[in-house]
């Protein structure tokens, strides 16, 4: 199994974790619910048999606005899971690259293999790959092996920057018409957002009966 795969089946495995994790928390969210449904109606049935019409209205008047506050603090609570969840993962994902990176022929791998994909997906022309000095390093002393396997009969030329990241690449059009972001920081915010859509799914999957506690 390449370097490639590798750190994709990572990704989808700590997805999976944190979709686990999510339905957990769901499902204590429910009991919660439930819970507060049932004081609920057991409020408004004492305040029905001991109060006539006037006082009964002013109970279940009482009862909506509680109700109302326990369904504030709970969706407070799952949208901090929601973030707990999506930190947790991306700082697993974090050290799993930076472990990638301190392999020489291992992380060289994994470029070479983003190289060729955004070479594919990319329009014909010539191509600017930037990378980050001290990974400029590394990857002059094989470029002209490692772009020509990656990209074969297309001009590739290196460029280093000196913005702030973990690795990765970001290839250019020598035109600048289109590009690809490879680098670390790009991905990880790919997988942050897709982690954030896979949380807010199950947490706030029953986010729609939560107006029962209002309306109902």
């Amino acid at each position: 199994m390449d370097n490639d795969s590798q750190v994709t089946q990572l990704e989808s495995a700590l997805i999976r974790q944190a979709e686990t994790l999510a339905r957990e928390q769901r499902h204590n969210a429910d009991v919660l619910r439930a819970r507060i449904l049932a004081e609920s109606t057991d409020k408004l049935k004492l305040a029905e048999d001991r109060e006539v019409l006037a006082a009964k209205a002013e109970a279940e008047r009482r009862v909506r606005r509680q109700s109302q506050a326990a369904e504030t603090r709970l969706a407070s609570e799952l949208d901090r899971l929601r973030w707990a969840l999506t930190e947790a993962t991306l700082s697993g994902v974090r050290l799993a690259f930076q472990e990638l990176v301190d392999d020489d022929a291992a992380y060289l791998d994994v470029l070479e293999q983003w190289l060729a994909a955004a070479a594919q997906a990319l329009p014909m022309g010539d191509l600017i790959v930037e990378v980050r000095r001290d990974d400029g390093k590394r990857i002059a002393a094989v470029w002209n092996q490692l772009s020509s396997r990656a990209a074969p009969g297309r001009k590739l030329t290196l460029r280093s920057h000196n913005h702030p990241s973990e690795g990765g690449m970001r290839i250019l059009m020598a035109d600048n018409r289109a590009q690809m972001d490879q680098t670390f920081e790009a991905r990880q915010s790919r997988l942050a957002d897709e982690l954030a859509r896979v949380a807010m799914e199950r947490l706030f999957a029953s986010a729609p009966d939560l107006g029962t506690l209002v309306h109902g």
